[in-house]
């Protein structure tokens, strides 16, 4: 029989209870006053239901909230009047015609044969007129008047008294830059000037405001735009200098330059032009000619540096005799260039203004050396092979035809303007322009028989060889108190364009009438009959 643990033995504690359990498990059940060991027992589960969660029971709380009544209103409108008003035209009224008697085909057969003889006759003698050879209807409007766009300045140049030395249209022909220097007596290689451009189609264009400002080191005394690169352009200094700058780097435009080497003009370089490489032509090299007598050829190496690549020298001892020269001075050795132009027909080709008055032909492709005491790094050679007889004075100005291969014009301080052809020393006409100087001079490049001429007498001078071949056909004032027009340029894009450049420091902008910018009929041919008639 089991014996079960009695309630004062399991509430023993400690190491001695806990003793007296183990010796009660292993006693001897021997003695009726002993219990016996304890056993295992499964008895039925007990459960304890929780009264707290059904006395707490589910509560919840249901609140609910409303904001101010809204207020909401209705109105409507009304015109104070309404009119309704129709309009009709006159009911139409019926248009007789008058009625068409029929022909008389007998008569009309016997007029026809009377007059055939007289209309054949008199229509043969149309078909053998010239009266309206060439003759184009012009539906456009005429403009008859040479107006003046802009007046662009710099007035920090024209503080320190600054000429406007040189202009350039872009290859876009919407910008124009001006160079700014001296022209007159004095040291100018050490002058702080101004090369500035502007764009006229920029919006909200400030006359007095350039789009591009470069300061250079020395006066600049001309300039010219890149052919392609409507950014870059060439400048030669006072100093001798050629650089070239992106006018689209303000704060650092500059990107090749000469230096002051042995290689570099000694005298102030008069004209920068942009050439072609023979083998590349789509690379540019810049052509410089100055006082010293030199023609240089100059390409664009690295670290900003311009190189030179060909040279010319005008030695006295070898310029062609063919015409009646004055004698030099004694000891001069070469002779100064003051202008240069190139042939449209004859990439080789070009034609030099001198100090001396007399343009000279001359010849990329000449091999003869030059006979001359001028250091340079290359073989300096002569490039002259035909003089034309000279001006009253120095040439300023030389500018070849677009449209025919043998003529070009001159201007030089006599006041004079010759029209020479390649074939013959002396010129075909000569006009005088101005009592003064006569500082530029620039074919059209839209009409044949249409040049510019700018004077020291203040005036920009537009010549119409089809109308006159002695006086201009219009004449603008472009300074008010006679002061120089030093430089213009045709636009070649823009073609209605003229720019021109003066001594008070300003570049005008002229819009050319439509009688300068259409070609009118046989104008070439007349150009052609004008080269032959006096050449012969």
């Amino acid at each position: 029989m089991a014996t079960s643990a009695q309630p004062w033995q399991l509430g023993l504690a400690g190491s001695a209870g806990a003793e007296a359990l183990a010796t009660s498990g292993t006693a001897s059940t021997e003695g009726p006053e002993r219990p016996g060991p304890l056993q295992d027992e499964t008895l039925g589960v007990a459960s304890v239901p929780s009264q707290w969660r059904g006395v707490q029971g589910i509560r919840g709380e249901t609140k609910s909230c409303q904001t101010a009544s809204i207020a909401t209103a209705e109105a409507s409108v009304q015109a104070r009047k309404h009119v309704d008003a129709e309009v009709q035209t006159e009911a139409p009224e019926p248009v007789s015609l008058p009625s068409v008697p029929r022909y008389n085909g007998p008569q009309l057969a016997a007029f026809l044969r009377k007059v055939e003889a007289m209309v054949t006759r008199e229509l043969n003698k149309n078909w053998q007129s010239h009266a309206f050879d060439g003759f184009e209807v012009n539906w456009a409007e005429q403009q008859q008047t040479v107006t003046c766009l802009h007046t662009l300045s710099y007035p920090p140049a024209q503080g320190q008294g600054l000429h406007v030395t040189g202009v350039s249209w872009n290859s876009t022909g919407s910008v124009v830059a001006c160079a700014y220097g001296r022209l007159d007596d004095g040291d100018w290689s050490t002058l702080r000037s101004f090369v500035c451009a502007w764009n006229l189609d920029r919006r909200g264009l400030s006359p007095q405001q350039p789009s591009a400002v470069v300061e250079v080191p020395s006066a600049a005394m001309c300039l010219a735009f890149h052919p392609t690169r409507p950014s870059h352009v060439a400048g030669g200094l006072y100093s001798g200098e050629v650089l070239v700058w992106d006018m689209s780097r303000p704060e650092d435009p500059l990107l090749w330059r000469t230096g002051l080497t042995d290689d570099t003009h000694t005298d102030p370089v008069y004209q920068v032009v942009w050439l072609p490489e023979p083998r590349h032509s789509h690379r540019f090299q810049v052509l410089s000619v100055a006082a010293d007598g030199k023609v240089l050829l100059w390409q664009g190496v690295g670290a900003g540096r311009l190189q030179l690549s060909a040279g010319f020298a005008l030695a006295v001892q070898q310029l062609p005799r063919n015409t009646k020269l004055k004698k030099p001075s004694r000891g001069e050795a070469e002779v100064g260039a003051t202008a240069v132009a190139f042939s449209s027909f004859d990439p080789s080709l070009f034609v030099l203004g001198t100090e001396g008055g007399f343009p000279l032909k001359c010849s990329l492709t000449a091999e003869e050396a030059a006979v001359t005491r001028m250091p340079s790094s290359v073989p300096l050679r002569a490039p002259a092979q035909f003089t034309f007889a000279p001006h009253g004075g120095p040439v300023y100005s030389v500018s070849c035809s677009p449209f025919h291969r043998n003529l070009f014009l001159s201007a030089g301080t006599d006041g004079h303007a010759h029209l020479y052809s390649m074939l013959q020393a002396q010129p075909l006409t000569s006009l005088q322009l101005s009592h003064k100087y006569l500082f530029a001079v620039r074919w059209s490049p839209v009409r044949p028989l249409v040049f510019a001429a700018a004077s020291g007498e203040g005036d920009v001078q537009l010549f119409d060889l089809q109308k006159s071949s002695q006086k201009p056909t219009v004449s603008v004032k472009q300074t008010e108190d006679e002061s120089p027009v030093y430089c213009l340029e045709f636009n070649c894009q823009q073609t209605q364009l003229l720019a021109a450049g003066d001594a008070k420091g300003t570049v005008k902008v002229w819009q050319l009438s439509s009688e300068f910018t259409e070609q009118g009929a046989r104008e070439t041919e007349l150009l052609d009959q004008l080269a032959s008639e006096v050449a012969s």
